[in-house]
């Protein structure tokens, strides 16, 4: 009977090769309702299943139904569906790298990440072109340098800038003397002026504050200033005192010409450091020859340290006595010497260069149609042309 019992129990009913699995239609169904997504995001076969058996989705409908024995339901209990569990957790998937931006059905604006914050925007980024900026012109500085004193450097100072302006070029001049003679000469008195260019080079005061206006604009000189190199002693950067001064008006200028002291130090170092040009003027007597010798070392120091730009513009024989042979020789031995440097022009011994000072005026001024007014127009021509070629 047992046998019997076992043999008649009832089977369950083949499950024919071309007979649909459920599932198979309630998938296609799920297809077409799931819009089709974005390229980056990952298929169904690279995302993270869900723990928990789940049915395996075949390549094809017939291994799906017969081949997989586990997908047929025993008889009298009704097919299970994972569809519900996959459709919840499809909007929960995110693909590896975006995980800090938005879900994908999520249509709204992205949310931005901290290094979005302080950097350029990544959606509206703006290249700025690059806007061609204008070359400036700058004024020309030349200084007036020799240690030897009594060769006119004043004279030479005041006359060519006062011929410069002449040829309608903006000129300014500073009296870096404490003898404050430049500042004489154009009528201003250097024991009245209550601001000088001590308290420029000292108390860092503007420049601006102690141009005044004559013939040329001039920075003034006063007594004080024998005193600026002992106060400027501690000072940092004190070489380049006059140079950061100068630039609140370089561009206000086309000419600044300074007069220096008969000295080589501190006073002088600041004019040699802030021009570019030197013009030597240069008496026609050999002790004052002597002094180019020292003058050229000191400016070799400058190249090196402070201002490499800075060169002689040029050797001005000046107070020059043709009718005596020592004036010739002395002429001949700074031509065989320095050749081109020395200038065509020559500065001759006149009682005007003496007179026009008592008138507070420039000798271009005082007398113009002089002999000695006429020497000054010529050299400038010559600077002129130098700064042409």
């Amino acid at each position: 009977m047992g046998f019997l019992s076992r043999k008649n129990k009832s089977k369950p009913a083949p499950t024919t090769v071309e007979d649909e699995h459920p599932i198979v239609e309630e998938l296609r169904q799920m297809e077409d309702a799931v819009p089709e997504k974005p390229q980056a995001e990952a298929s169904w076969d690279e995302m993270p299943q869900p723990a928990g058996p789940v049915a395996d989705e075949g390549p094809s409908s017939s291994q799906a139904a017969g081949d997989d024995p586990l997908s047929t339901p025993p008889a009298g209990e009704a097919p299970v569906s994972e569809t519900p569990a996959r459709v919840a957790t499809a909007p929960s998937i995110v693909v590896e790298g975006e995980r800090d931006e938005a879900p994908v059905e999520d249509a709204g604006p992205e949310r931005f990440l901290p290094r979005d914050l302080i950097a350029p925007s990544r959606h509206e980024a703006v290249v700025e072109e690059p806007v061609a900026e204008l070359p400036t012109k700058h004024a020309d500085v030349i200084a007036f340098a020799n240690q030897k004193g009594g060769v006119a450097k004043t004279t030479t100072t005041l006359n060519l800038a006062v011929a410069f302006a002449e040829a309608g070029h903006r000129v300014l001049c500073i009296d870096l003397d404490p003898q404050g003679n430049l500042t004489m000469s154009q009528g201003i008195d250097p024991d009245k002026v209550e601001k000088s260019l001590y308290d420029v080079l000292v108390n860092d005061m503007p420049i601006s504050e102690i141009i005044q206006q004559r013939e040329i604009d001039i920075a003034v000189a006063s007594i004080d200033l024998a005193g600026a190199e002992i106060a400027m002693s501690t000072k940092i950067g004190r070489e380049r005192s006059l140079e950061k001064a100068l630039k609140e008006v370089i561009g206000n200028y086309d000419f600044v010409c300074i007069d220096t002291p008969p000295s080589l130090g501190l006073l002088t170092i600041n004019a040699l450091t802030a021009a570019n040009k030197v013009i030597v003027p240069v008496q026609c007597e050999y002790l004052s020859m002597r002094g180019l010798v020292q003058l050229q070392n000191t400016l070799k120091m400058i190249q090196e340290n402070l201002n490499p730009e800075v060169r002689i513009e040029g050797i001005l024989p000046t107070m020059l006595d043709s009718r005596t042979v020592h004036a010739k020789e002395a002429v001949e031995i700074l031509e065989e010497n320095f050749g081109d440097l020395v200038f065509r022009s020559r500065i001759r011994k006149a009682i005007k260069f003496a007179e026009a000072p008592v008138k507070g005026a420039s000798v271009l001024k005082y007398d113009p149609q002089s002999n000695a007014a006429g020497y000054y127009r010529d050299l400038a021509e010559e600077v002129l042309a130098h700064e042409s070629a």
